[in-house]
């Protein structure tokens, strides 16, 4: 039988501090009765003989008199069965679709199972998004984390949904798809509702909603409600999942004012100093696990504030995960779509997942190349604006001419457009022959012959 308890020794915003509890453990579940409802918490903090709980809900009117606490011995736990797809969650995992209760014989602690790190298989199978700039030169892996840096206003969202309509496997194998949003409007949630429901996947889709006027605390349980159904599917139900989490600025602001409701020392701009080990435990359950069918593919979204991508949350995020794809607010405003900007962007295990035998021989080079070349459109665009094109070099006239073209026809494509790879590789080894062949550094002699053949060099 559970003890209830009475005497509340304080409140403060979403904080309950309680004393003489015996028996509690760290991120034990809490059912809070007050107002004449129920509420649900979790120990966040045990410090000597005060129990600090925190409660998923909007504790404004508690009153110190009127509250009736009880503990449970485990931490959060969801159900889960293969009938979540196709459903719609709040943060908590409880229906808000119509749909009725999820009925499991198993729940699952919403924290991860331990997994040991020799138990992973490395991430090598390409996933085919159809958008050229992340296939060619940033390409997605089959249990990779990989980011979207992006800013407020950008085309983010859109490029998340895109992804989520045309993400295929090489053995055309079907994707099941995640979606957990935090803090964000009602519209945008709206959006990708609709977005998968245009798509046809719908039924594939499990969404887990934390909108800006929902308990803050709730912000801090949706992404790991999603990891948990992502897992599930995965690896007992065999399931190559593909999870989407926005954004992910939102869940770290609210884990800052969290930390100082509960008085902690801040570190950088007031976040709480383990900002890199929380945003590790949601980053890291993703991937693969040796004898298992299933794969977990993860693209966190965050938003950088102005724009900086030396703020806290995209840099600890950078040093955690293996690459990002980086929105370019430049290219967003010349009407570019999607706006990614190659160069500060990158995929750390493309090179073991592209290439003969998992996307064609001559995909390194190209993207190597690419690199070089665009790089070098950047000095040349820098030295037009002083001397202006007219007095620019012939070669560097060429420069200008083929980061023109990258923009505007490699880069540029219709939100509806779903490239095969070998057509985006094609467009990138015609948009390279506009440059001499003597300015292709890193094109081997047989790729040179190949793609770009014999010219003179003017």
């Amino acid at each position: 039988m559970r003890k209830e308890y009475t005497k509340v020794k304080r409140i403060e915003s979403s904080i309950i501090e309680i004393e003489n509890v015996a028996d509690v453990t760290y991120n034990a579940v809490v059912s809070v009765n007050a107002l004449g409802m129920d509420f649900v918490g979790q120990v966040v903090k045990i410090d000597e003989e005060t129990i600090y709980i925190e409660v998923f809900g909007n504790t404004q009117d508690f009153s110190l008199d009127d509250i009736v606490i009880s503990f449970e011995e485990k931490p959060l736990a969801i159900p889960l069965s293969e009938k979540i797809l196709g459903r719609s969650f709040d943060g908590l995992a409880r229906p808000i679709d119509n749909g009725g209760e999820i009925y499991a014989e198993k729940s699952y602690s919403v924290e991860g199972e331990p997994l040991n790190p020799v138990a992973r298989e490395y991430p090598r199978d390409f996933i085919q998004t159809g958008i050229s700039a992340i296939d060619t030169l940033t390409t997605l892996i089959r249990g990779q984390k990989l980011p979207i840096f992006s800013g407020y206003g950008l085309s983010h969202n859109q490029i998340a949904a895109q992804i989520v309509r045309q993400a295929k496997l090489k053995t055309d194998e079907d994707f099941a798809f995640v979606f957990a949003a935090m803090g964000i409007k009602k519209d945008e949630a709206m959006f990708f509702e609709d977005a998968f429901n245009k798509a046809g996947v719908r039924d594939k889709v499990v969404m887990y909603q934390n909108l800006a006027d929902s308990p803050i605390m709730e912000r801090l349980i949706a992404p790991k409600c999603a990891l948990t159904a992502a897992e599930y599917l995965a690896y007992e139900k065999g399931y190559h999942v593909l999870v989407i989490i926005t954004d992910m600025t939102s869940y770290s602001e609210a884990l800052r004012e969290v930390s100082s409701i509960r008085q902690e020392v801040p570190s950088r701009k007031g976040y709480p100093g383990y900002l890199y080990s929380d945003l590790a435990t949601l980053y890291e359950r993703a991937g693969m696990i040796r004898g298992r069918n299933g794969s977990v593919t993860l693209i966190p979204i965050l938003t950088m504030p102005n724009d900086d991508i030396t703020h806290p949350v995209p840099d600890l995020t950078g040093y955690i995960t293996e690459g990002q794809i980086v929105i370019d607010r430049g290219l967003f405003n010349k009407g570019i779509y999607p706006p990614i900007n190659v160069l500060p962007s990158l995929s750390r295990l493309m090179k073991d997942g592209i290439g003969e035998g998992y996307t064609r021989a001559d995909h390194e080079d190209l993207m190597n190349q690419i690199y070089e070349s665009y790089s070098h459109v950047g000095e040349v665009r820098n030295i037009a604006q002083i001397v202006g094109e007219d007095d620019l070099s012939d070669i560097d006239k060429k420069y200008l001419e083929f980061g023109d073209e990258f923009e505007k026809r490699f880069l540029s494509q219709d939100p509806t457009e779903n490239r095969e790879l070998d057509e985006s590789l094609d467009l990138g080894w015609e948009i390279l022959n506009i440059l001499p062949r003597t300015e292709l550094h890193r094109v081997s002699p047989e790729n040179l012959d190949k793609f770009i053949g014999n010219k003179d060099g003017n």
